[in-house]
């Protein structure tokens, strides 16, 4: 298979397959693979990866990577366990085959196996060491989940905004860098002139971050000169802040990222 593309790889192996454990994915793998399964048109198979904790953590810092991955771990066909004891080669075990992922020149790439009795063996050894992983956890909410409610609290615009930036930037990161999901919520609400009430109570009940947290990142996108409010008044109760984008608006995304994430 050196001459595929490993993304075809995959496609082709979720095709065959019913069930797939993949053990010990590095970085890239693991990304390419859950990029991969998150835009497959077909029915995927089960999906059992066993894999270093730090790899797991690291890959769901980005945001974008980790609400796609709790898409599919809430369809149930993701299981993600960890274990410390693995130093090996990225294995992915179906019922008919193993694929050994290799890195040459940069690319991934894989060498298969398809000895029904050494697949029975690798198959049934990893599985022993599947079954006794700890289950890891994901915090971030399914990208499903955010989307239908962005649609249904705030309308098409604010959702749709949402996602253009979501599909213009590669990543987005956690809070060691600017650019995350509270910001990316906040540059959206403020250019379709939301309440940062709204907006704040909509990402603590979807689970994307708490109201101080977005309280917080509005008054530094307020330093930077990105977005001011201008209070609502409101029957009972100390007024509202409505959000406004001091920008030339969210269509030039990457430009507008660049500004925040530089410090």
């Amino acid at each position: 298979m050196l001459d595929q593309e490993f993304d075809e790889t995959l496609q082709s192996l979720f095709e065959d397959a019913e069930t797939i454990l993949i053990v010990n994915p590095a970085p890239a793998v693991f990304r390419t693979t859950m990029l991969t399964a998150s835009t497959f048109e077909g029915e995927l198979p089960d999906l059992q990866v066993l894999a270093d904790s730090d790899v797991l953590k690291s890959a769901v810092e980005d945001f974008i990577l980790a609400s796609q991955i709790a898409d599919l771990v809430q369809q149930e066909t993701l299981s993600l366990r960890t274990t410390t004891d693995i130093a090996r080669n990225s294995l992915f075990v179906s019922d008919s085959q193993i694929i050994t992922v290799l890195t040459l020149d940069g690319e991934l790439t894989g060498l298969t196996s398809t000895d029904s009795d050494f697949v029975d063996t690798v198959r049934a050894t990893f599985l022993e060491e599947w079954e006794a992983g700890d289950t890891f956890s994901l915090r971030t909410p399914p990208l499903s989940r955010v989307t239908e409610t962005l649609n249904e609290q705030f309308g098409a615009d604010v959702k749709d905004d949402f996602m253009m930036m979501l599909e213009s930037v590669d990543t987005v990161p956690g809070e060691d860098d600017e650019l995350d999901e509270v910001t990316v919520a906040l540059l959206v609400g403020a250019n379709n002139n939301e309440l940062l009430y709204d907006i704040s109570k909509w990402g603590e009940d979807t689970g994307l971050a708490s109201k101080a947290t977005f309280s917080r990142t509005k008054t530094q996108l307020e330093d930077r000169g990105l977005i001011d409010t201008e209070k609502v008044p409101i029957e009972v109760g100390r007024p509202r802040l409505r959000l406004l984008l001091l920008a030339d608006g969210l269509q030039d995304v990457e430009s507008l990222a660049e500004q925040v994430t530089t410090k």
